[in-house]
């Protein structure tokens, strides 16, 4: 039973893992093409305008997530309507919010960049991004939704291929829009736009072949099950807005002592560290299925095993990703810094160098929220995530920042993270929440 335990969690978790690399490519190839073209100022214009990105994604991971968690425990107990009722339902609602995205995008863009710290020099290139994947929203969403399902449909495979697709296919069309084509911002939004069209194309193969054991049913949409899909996914959606509060925290702060060069040198590291988020994202999200499964049937010695596995992949993983920074701090923003700025590369080198070491933290927080989500923990879930997402590091990083100039700015995440570990280590061992206690 180990071996199998153990092999399943290898194969979901790997696949995950390559899936949401291939992802956070979006965002990277984007900032590369971007910092070749249009060097500092586009650099920091594409900060600004992540943030948009972050919440666009995160509602798609919300609805997917939630939905897939509960059609997997509704599935294990063979309740195969109420399973497609799930199914439709996260569809529907899918649709609705990207809508509502998509007229936010033409109508409120500009009002958006400003909020979001753009000024005269960062604005236009900012409003451009925003716009351009506000209007893609619905298919980033869908996207999210339909990835989630089919992971959870026993074929997670299928998922990571259509992941790595779409970020290599926006890779090479970042290219092709931003040089041959001359199409600057808006050229990078667009490949980015049509990334997840492709992913969609790839994913739908698992209907073309009929492997779907879920389908989208007459059905009239009960806010009951909109609230349950909500709650389940809650915390991916705080998880992912709150790197957009981050974000903006951080570039209004940033701006305010180094200027634009300093948000630039920000992009880069918050960008290469997407790349490590990821990885904790694709290991917590590789986990959902096994542990909702065991959830549903009530194995808790799988449950146990699991989570055990994710903690120290995670570990393992950050020692690598830190030590690799460590050594290579230069010549990876040398890849971002087509300028040579040398307040780029000196601003970016000592932000490498602290910032990376609250990835110790980040993945065991990433993946115990994960983890109490999908075992319907919704309130402990919710916690973490809050916690380690805005209640803490916002004014971590106000405090901080006016203490220690930008080494505060670096620090607030990795105190951030460490104390969230701390709360959820305490939550863990009180033996007033055995819910979570008796799976640890």
């Amino acid at each position: 039973m180990k071996e199998s335990i153990f092999k399943s969690f290898v194969k979901y978790v790997s696949l995950n893992i390559l899936g949401m690399l291939g992802l956070s490519c979006y965002i990277l190839a984007d900032t590369f093409f971007v910092s070749k073209a249009l060097g500092a100022t586009g650099v920091a214009a594409l900060n600004f305008s992540i943030s948009i990105y972050s919440i666009i994604h995160g509602s798609g991971l919300m609805i997917g997530i939630g939905g897939a968690t509960r059609y997997s425990i509704l599935k294990s107990q063979k309740d195969d309507k109420k399973a497609n009722i799930i199914f439709t339902t996260c569809i529907k609602l899918g649709i609705v919010t990207g809508i509502i995205f998509v007229i936010i995008g033409v109508f409120g863009s500009k009002s958006l960049a400003l909020l979001f710290g753009a000024d005269i020099t960062t604005l236009q290139l900012t409003r451009t991004y925003m716009a351009t994947i506000l209007c893609f929203a619905p298919f980033f969403i869908m996207n999210n939704i339909l990835l989630a399902f089919v992971r959870n449909d026993n074929n997670p495979k299928l998922s990571m291929i259509a992941m790595l697709t779409g970020s290599f296919s926006n890779i090479i069309l970042d290219y092709i829009f931003m040089f041959p084509l001359g199409m600057g911002m808006f050229g990078a939004a667009f490949a980015t736009g049509l990334a997840p069209i492709i992913s969609i194309g790839i994913i739908s193969i698992h209907f073309i072949k009929g492997k779907n054991n879920f389908s989208f049913i007459k059905c009239r949409v009960r806010w009951s099950i909109i609230c349950d899909v909500i709650s389940l996914g809650l915390a991916a959606f705080i998880s992912e807005v709150s790197s957009a509060v981050v974000l903006i925290t951080f570039n209004l702060v940033i701006l305010g002592l180094q200027g634009n060069i300093g948000v630039a040198s920000y992009g880069i590291v918050a960008n290469i560290a997407l790349v490590g988020i990821s990885i904790f994202t694709g290991i917590a999200q590789g986990i959902q299925p096994l542990v909702s499964q065991g959830y549903g049937l009530g194995q808790h010695r799988v449950l146990k095993k699991v989570v055990v596995y994710a903690l120290i992949t995670s570990l393992s993983i950050a020692a690598l990703i830190y030590f690799t920074v460590f050594i290579k701090a230069d010549q990876i923003i040398g890849m971002f810094n087509s300028e040579q700025n040398l307040n780029i590369t000196r601003i970016a080198n000592i932000g490498l160098r602290i910032y990376f070491l609250g990835f110790f933290f980040a993945g065991i927080n990433i993946n115990m929220a994960m983890y109490l989500s999908a075992t319907e923990r919704t309130k402990e879930a919710f916690i973490i995530s809050i916690a380690r997402g805005c209640v803490i590091i916002v004014p971590m990083v106000l405090l901080l920042s006016n203490l220690l100039n930008m080494s505060g700015v670096w620090l607030a995440f990795v105190l951030t993270e460490g104390v969230v570990t701390i709360m959820m280590i305490i939550m863990s061992c009180s033996k007033k929440n055995k819910m979570i206690s008796n799976y640890l």
